[in-house]
């Protein structure tokens, strides 16, 4: 693992996230780093899901260094449901298993807790290599473009590659699949787990290339080559998605979400501890623009719980009140979005959204990097009470 310190001052410390231990905490850890080279293991904070390393030598600003280590993961076996990371009947799920770096930034390091309400994560845009090798009568659909050979006997080794992503996941298990290529040109794969009929994933497929080309459109061109889509109706949520890569059920507005997410927190970054709306307002509002809904009249129907709640309200807010979570982050925050289209016109906000995933590329988003290019683009009209009205903070 190589990194470049971006400060401007010497770097002594980094950390490594380890969210696949957020499950089983230090009791129980799923994901074990050891031999290490290139920094001195130095404790583990937030129950095990973060792992402080010691530099040998101050790194200078600029100055870029590798370390190494073996890693040990122990996918949970996982009862009553399927989720992002562990095993279930014959499928495992590899979300968030592999260690990435903790951002430093202006506000210091950022190790928040883990969540199920909603995510913790915030990582940089980074080139991963993976090599898989696994018996051949498994397929291992992954983040990346991939490549496969022939391993010992009875075993294949995939190679997935990716540029510029957030995240590396994948899944194992003894898939049904099918591929398209989409009209924008990308090749989208569904990866059905046992009990998926042809007919629901021949309807996902077609969903999924719909939705990434609307989405492309909208957005700007998807720069990854493939996407692979894994179907599991015993998920106990509806979808997840990672860089290139889609837990799914057969839940065709779900999907769209999801891929959307591949532009809102995948090509445009987010804090999503302190600020989950950045991603999920947002890929909710493409969904609903996506199949159609314009969002009329929405915000007639908002009712505030509390005077503390606002969209732009952090996980430690949702998680102290997670029956509130959905409607206000994904259906007050896509509201909020139908209404500022309205506010400043459709022409102007497909010129700031588009603009603003061009500007944030493979970047960070922030609210108030937001609410300045969406007054940017509002030519004449003061959006102070707009951001008021809508209790967009930041």
């Amino acid at each position: 693992m190589s990194f470049t310190n971006a400060a401007r001052e010497p770097l002594h410390e980094i950390y490594l996230r380890l969210w696949g231990n957020a499950p089983g905490g230090c009791s129980m850890p799923a994901v074990t780093v050891t031999r290490l080279t290139g920094a001195t293991e130095a404790g583990h904070r937030v129950d095990c899901t973060a792992l402080r390393l010691a530099l040998p030598t101050p790194l200078g600003p600029g100055e870029r260094h590798t370390i190494g280590f073996h890693l040990t993961l122990r996918a949970p076996d996982l009862t009553g449901n399927a989720g992002r990371f562990g095993r279930f009947g014959a499928y495992s799920h590899f979300g968030n298993a592999l260690p990435v770096l903790a951002v430093r930034d202006g506000a210091g390091w950022h190790l928040p807790p883990f969540t199920d309400t909603g995510e913790s994560f915030y990582t940089l845009a980074a080139d991963f290599t993976v090599r898989l090798d696994h018996p051949s009568t498994i397929e291992v659909p992954a983040t990346g473009t991939a490549t496969h050979t022939p391993g010992t006997p009875g075993r294949t080794v995939t190679t997935s590659t990716s540029h510029a992503v957030r995240d590396f996941a994948w899944s194992a298990g003894p898939f049904t699949s099918m591929s398209q290529v989409s009209a924008s040109g990308v090749t989208i794969t569904i990866h059905s787990t046992a009990g998926i009929t042809p007919p629901d994933a021949q309807d996902m497929l077609a969903a999924a290339g719909s939705a990434m080309d609307t989405h492309a459109h909208a957005f700007g061109a998807y720069p990854y080559t493939e996407l692979d889509v894994v179907l599991d109706n015993d998920l106990w949520f509806s979808g997840m998605e990672y860089p290139g890569f889609v837990l799914n059920r057969v839940k065709t507005s779900a999907l769209v979400h999801e891929i959307a997410h591949q532009w809102w927190y995948g090509i445009v970054g987010d804090d999503q501890y302190h600020q989950p709306w950045l991603d999920e307002s947002f890929a909710e509002y493409a969904t609903e623009r996506a199949l159609g809904r314009d969002g009329t009249d929405c915000w007639s129907a908002v009712k505030w719980s509390t005077p503390q709640e606002r969209i732009t309200n952090g996980m430690a807010y949702w998680d102290a009140h997670p029956d509130r979570y959905e409607d206000v982050v994904y259906g007050y925050g896509a509201c909020a979005l139908h209404d500022l289209r309205r506010t400043i016109g459709a022409d102007a906000m497909t010129r700031l959204l588009r603009g603003y995933v061009h500007a944030h590329r493979y970047g960070v988003s922030t609210t108030s990097a937001f609410k300045s290019a969406a007054q940017e683009a509002a030519t004449g009209v003061d959006l102070g009470s707009f951001w008021a009205t809508h209790r967009i903070d930041g």
